[in-house]
């Protein structure tokens, strides 16, 4: 197995309100897509490691955005930021923070969903396409833009996956209430 990662550290700041940390898959790599992503004209595509190795800085900062019905991109609603993307086998793992106190409906809907429903997606640009006429696309160069949250059925990629991490604090280990002084 080989594990590529990069992260932001953000400092703790205890009790914050508006940081809710997330994790979740974003793609998968060197594994074709299952249905054709937005903007690849029917076509399914498969991002390969290198261009996903290459492009991992580029996810740093990047915000994570929605749409009301959970069913695609809406780069205008913007709830969150990136702050690490690691790749373990083929998945393209990311965390970061849910805008909390900005978007609380956004986070309740979130916790109400069922268990194992939310997915990802990725957002990119300039991506090169090895060859334009097969059926299923190489991505061999792209930066990321950003990412979505929806439902899982309705991402290209069905392995993808989206969970709050509201009771654990990454970098410590300890719960949010015992780090808050509630525990």
């Amino acid at each position: 197995m080989r594990l590529d990662a990069m992260a932001v550290e953000f400092p703790a700041i205890q009790g914050h309100p508006n940081r809710m940390p997330f994790e979740g898959v974003l793609t998968l790599v060197d594994v074709p897509s299952d249905r054709a992503p937005s903007g690849s004209r029917g076509h399914r595509v498969t991002l390969t490691r290198t261009a996903a190795e290459a492009a991992l800085p580029s996810l740093l900062g990047m915000a994570v955005d929605f749409r009301p019905d959970w069913d695609g991109h809406d780069a205008r609603s913007k709830c969150g930021i990136l702050t690490s993307a690691d790749i373990v086998g083929h998945r393209l793992m990311v965390g970061g923070y849910l805008y909390a106190r900005d978007f609380p409906e956004v986070e309740a809907k979130l916790h109400d969903l069922t268990a194992g429903s939310m997915g990802m997606s990725y957002e990119l640009a300039d991506a090169h396409v090895e060859d334009m006429r097969a059926s299923i696309w190489k991505l061999n160069r792209v930066t990321f833009t950003g990412a979505a949250i929806l439902l899982r059925d309705k991402a290209a990629y069905r392995q993808t996956s989206f969970r709050l991490k509201p009771h654990v604090m990454r970098r410590h280990g300890v719960s949010l209430a015992a780090y808050c002084g509630a525990a």
